[in-house]
């Protein structure tokens, strides 16, 4: 992995920012929700185009870090769809298994943390709330909305701190 500390980050969300997690939405619209089917069929979720270019784009002038609330049980998976796709190496930030704090929350903490030692060029995130908060908190933020919204997803983010 290659850090440069001089470089700018650019911090990217996965769910919905690069990858589409339309089609394992399911798994959470049913009561109670299939945690375990859900990140399981991640490594089968299509790329988003809007969000692999910007990826690409940000690559040349910032070190692009990739930050998502999913489970650190995910991280294997995760870093092969990166791969995948053609992703700049980067690090990922995951959250620990045990954590259900909201995805604004945890987020938010690890992007003051990197701060201390980088600038922070820009955040791309889907989630609102997260991009609110990190707006607040002074960094600059690139909404995703290349993909419909799933309150699905959105509940969970929130109310069950899983992703």
């Amino acid at each position: 992995m290659t850090q440069n500390s001089s470089r700018p980050l650019a911090v990217f969300d996965l769910d919905n920012t690069l990858a589409d997690t339309a089609h394992r939405q399911r798994f959470l619209e049913r009561a109670p929700r299939d945690w375990q089917a859900f990140f399981a069929a991640a490594p089968h979720d299509p790329p988003l185009p809007e969000g692999v270019a910007l990826a690409l784009d940000s690559a040349r002038e910032c070190e692009v870090v990739y930050l998502t609330g999913r489970p650190e049980r995910c991280r294997r998976d995760t870093v092969a769809w990166l791969a995948a796709q053609g992703l700049p190496e980067g690090r990922v930030w995951m959250r620990r298994n045990d954590d259900r704090r909201p995805a604004r929350s945890t987020k938010l903490e690890t992007l003051r943390r990197l701060a201390r030692d980088h600038e922070i060029r820009v955040l791309v995130d889907d989630d609102e709330l997260v991009c609110q908060d990190a707006e607040r908190a002074g960094f600059s933020v690139v909404r995703a909305r290349w993909t419909a919204e799933s309150g699905a997803l959105k509940e969970a983010q929130e109310g069950e701190g899983r992703t």
